[in-house]
């Protein structure tokens, strides 16, 4: 131990010793235009001059009271009332096609509709199988825990698991209803079976 501090003390006193010599910010500077002057030219520098301009963004229709003022409302109340017309237009347009297409409901249609809500069904119920796999889990491991703290974090994830699982059986026989619907309707507008499948 004596000599580990006798090392120490002499390390001290002889960088006490030694110059210490500092380099003074004119130094720096000096040294650094030097380097700067060694260096190639890197390459083109681009400026604002030498990029394509960009149009500038279409203001939002409708701005909010806190921000406008009075020119900016009466504007944006104007671009507004255009814009509700346009959409009554559209709206009116989509309706007329709508009616056009309701009295052509043809194979692609039922078919498509049927597909959507076959694939929904089937999401529905894989999921459904996924999640009781966690429950069987959670039931499994919440068993064999014997901290409270611990059994009561996997207590908790398992009543979402449940909820969850509970959910999904809603959701299940909701899509199954829905199938049945939809054949029903099917029916009653003549479409053949073969359509649905």
């Amino acid at each position: 131990m004596r000599i580990l501090t006798l090392v120490t003390i002499l390390g001290l006193v002889a960088g006490a010793g030694a110059p210490l010599y500092g380099q003074s910010l004119a130094d720096v500077a000096k040294k650094e235009e030097d380097r700067r002057k060694k260096v190639p030219d890197t390459g083109k520098v681009f400026t604002n001059k030498d990029l394509r301009p960009v149009p500038a963004p279409e203001a939002p229709a409708t701005a909010s009271p806190a921000t406008a003022d009075a020119a900016g409302d009466a504007k944006d109340s104007t671009a507004a009332a255009k814009a509700e017309k346009t959409d009554e237009k559209a709206d009116a347009k989509a309706d007329a096609k709508g009616d056009a297409k309701a009295d052509t409901k043809d194979q692609k249609y039922w078919f498509g509709r049927m597909q959507g809500l076959r694939e929904q069904l089937d999401r529905d119920r894989i999921f459904a199988e996924a999640i009781q796999s966690r429950i069987n889990a959670l039931t499994a491991d919440f068993a064999a825990r014997d901290d409270p703290a611990q059994r009561s974090q996997v207590g908790a994830a398992r009543e979402k698991a449940l909820a969850e699982a509970e959910r999904l059986k809603l959701s299940i026989d909701e899509g199954t209803k829905a199938i049945a619907a939809l054949e029903e309707e099917a029916r009653r507008a003549g479409v053949p079976p073969g359509w649905l499948r």
